[in-house]
């Protein structure tokens, strides 16, 4: 009888398959302990591991800390932990064939807690910053003026409904009056693919840039409105997995002048026009892979957007864009990290309304050592390269000292780094602003330090040379997202 059933046992592997060695795991359950606010179907929506899944023990470890990245990514949680529980008395697993007709042994079964600790989501504080574009340009271009300053209130929750839905009311005060509305349910129906966000922005300015001259806003200094803009926008998402994003944005731009900012730049919109209303779409994907969006050392991203200003033959603006950019970033080993990226933009037509011409010095479209300087332009292109060592990479726990959980948890990384930067933008009018810097290479070069701490704060110190041979310190602080 035992050499039938060996004879048959021979007989079915020969046609579906040999027996399999490799050792394998049954996920016989997910939990989650600590999300108090955040809904489970939230977390479970970054998780690759499932409840049944059978997986090797080589990739398990692996599959969990991308799940753990991703949760972390959410920006809900101030620490993640995936934690691996060994039952070894469980008999539910029974020996099965794969779909390629391998046999597999009864896999060991292990449960998996998801362990996490919640940000604080409720946040509101009162505003004073500065109007200008960054610290640097205030402190030497602007002379230093509190004048130029913003006051107001900003309310963010994070997750209002537990759904990692986000609610802003931003209300500011003094050099540039702002009303800034904005909701956003990134995931909606049973799938959790779709996403909607709605929003507007109201915006006042007594004292503007009207141009650039030599590379350098130009501002007209006012007690009256100079301008207003109104912004109402809706944006629609799509996530079919885990790492690629599609968006669609809509939205409509009605943009006042007063007489006196018209008449010294009848290029601001073209033609000395006082009034601009256009609609807009846009259409963008993103795919990212970094270990920490806010602060990342390794993996890497690529997105493009595609934007048209102008839908209708009546709109005051008919303008093309789009825009191209690519990073990475991977360990060179004893907390060495390198990094470098690549960005690109080009619009059309060539003739633009200054308020439209937009080229680098804008945001993070910057060559480090450039911060004084905006080069307006149609096209831009931009490479920065950075080397960083992780001089520390704590977590403190201040329980001690501080009860409330969302606070008691002080992440704190250090990273000295050196950096690289090139830049090139590209200006068929370089003469309407009597551009030195457009339509010629740019390098910034430097040492830095940047500091990483609480709800994704980064502090950045820089000493940067530009091509000019121009060499002074920069500094930036930001909550990062």
């Amino acid at each position: 009888m035992m050499l039938l059933l060996a004879l048959f046992h021979s007989f079915w592997l020969s046609l579906f398959g040999s027996s399999d060695t490799t050792q394998h795991v049954l996920v016989r359950q997910v939990t989650f302990t600590g999300n108090f606010r955040t809904r489970e179907h939230i977390i479970r929506r970054e998780m690759d591991v499932r409840a049944g899944d059978v997986i090797t023990v080589q990739k398990l470890d692996s599959l969990l800390e991308y799940d753990r990245r991703k949760i972390l990514n959410t920006n809900l949680f101030i620490t993640v932990e995936l934690k691996k529980k060994r039952l070894d008395n469980d008999t539910t697993a029974l020996s099965f064939y794969t779909a390629d007709g391998k046999l597999i042994a009864p896999p060991q079964t292990i449960d998996v807690e998801v362990v996490l600790k919640e940000q604080w989501y409720l946040l509101a504080f009162p505003v004073f910053e500065l109007a200008d574009r960054n610290f640097n340009e205030w402190w030497y271009e602007r002379g230093r003026d509190l004048s130029r300053t913003i006051y107001g209130t900003y309310i963010l929750h994070q997750n209002l409904t537990g759904n990692n839905d986000r609610l802003r009311l931003r209300a500011e005060f003094g050099f540039i009056p702002r009303l800034d509305l904005y909701y956003s349910r990134p995931y909606l129906g049973k799938k959790q693919k779709l996403g909607m966000t709605v929003g507007m922005i109201r915006l006042t300015n007594r004292t503007l840039p009207y141009r650039t001259r030599a590379d350098k806003l130009i501002f007209f200094p006012s007690d009256s409105r100079m301008r207003e803009r109104l912004n109402p926008y809706v944006t629609f998402t799509y996530r079919p997995r885990f790492y690629g994003f599609h968006s669609i944005t809509a939205q409509y731009s009605h943009t006042t002048l007063s007489d006196t900012v018209a008449r010294l730049n009848p290029n601001y919109f073209l033609e000395g026009r006082r009034q601009q209303r256009y609609f807009q779409l846009s259409y963008s994907h993103f795919f990212d892979r970094r270990d920490r969006v806010q602060y990342p050392l390794r993996g890497f991203y690529y997105g493009i957007v595609f934007s048209r200003l102008g839908l209708f033959s009546s709109d005051d603006v008919q303008q093309w864009e789009a825009t191209a950019n690519y990073g990475q970033y991977f360990s060179l080993g004893k907390k060495l990290f390198f990094s470098y990226s690549f960005k690109a933009k080009t619009s059309s037509p060539f003739l633009q309304p200054f308020l439209q011409t937009r080229g680098l010095g804008y945001g993070t479209d910057l060559v480090r050592g450039y911060e004084l300087y905006v080069i307006d332009g149609q096209h831009f292109a931009l490479a920065k390269t950075n080397l960083r060592y992780q001089l520390l990479n704590r977590t403190f726990n201040l329980s001690k000292f501080i009860k409330m959980r969302q606070f008691n948890t002080f992440p704190l990384a250090i990273y000295p780094n050196i950096y690289a930067d090139f830049g090139y933008t590209r200006n068929q009018y370089s003469s309407l602003n009597n551009s030195t810097l457009a339509n010629r290479p740019l390098m910034g070069v430097g040492i830095g330090l940047d500091v990483v701490t609480w709800y994704n704060f980064v502090g950045r110190l820089n000493y940067s040379v530009n091509h000019l041979g121009e060499a002074r310190p920069y500094f930036s602080i930001g909550r990062e997202f």
